[in-house]
């Protein structure tokens, strides 16, 4: 399920972690106890700011010296980017950050071959209404598959006459 949507003009993710947890804050009444984000989101004032209303779970960027640990903390890290690093440095967190691939991923490449490649539109707001509508049409299409496993029946036309009946 898509629970979050917003439209910038940045090139990439980088500064949008913390908009988002609190988009999804205000929308669900609580941040998710993990939050699992590409590679752009996790600038270290990001990862700061929302370390004490979720844990993040996001790739260290490689070290331009390559003999450099990238798990291990850095002198100037906060207290919570040195958790970060030391967290995604173990097996666990390595586990978690591979369900990206079938969850986030996911929906991207559903997006793409639904056709959401480039945009008819222009300005923020048409953008902006062409991705709620494509998380609309999303979640509709989740709910129908999830909804009867939900309520406890089948799945298929078999199950007709039993919710009829």
């Amino acid at each position: 399920m898509i629970i979050g949507v917003e439209v910038v003009t940045a090139g990439t993710d980088q500064g949008q972690m913390v908009p988002m947890v609190e988009q999804v804050s205000e929308r669900c009444g609580q941040v998710p106890e993990n939050w699992l984000v590409d590679g752009g989101y996790p600038g270290h004032g990001q990862v700061d700011a929302v370390a004490d209303n979720t844990t993040v779970y996001a790739p260290v960027p490689k070290a331009r010296n390559s003999e450099v640990d990238i798990h291990q903390p850095k002198p100037k890290d906060s207290p919570a980017v040195a958790q970060w690093r030391q967290r995604m440095g173990s097996d666990e967190a390595k586990i978690i950050y591979k369900r990206r691939a079938s969850t986030a991923e996911c929906v991207n490449a559903l997006a793409r071959n639904r056709g959401l490649n480039r945009l008819r539109v222009r300005g923020l707001k048409k953008v902006k209404a062409v991705a709620l509508l494509f998380a609309l049409a999303h979640n509709l299409m989740r709910t129908v598959t999830l909804a009867p496993h939900l309520v406890g029946i089948g799945t298929g036309t078999s199950v007709v006459p039993q919710i009829a009946g």
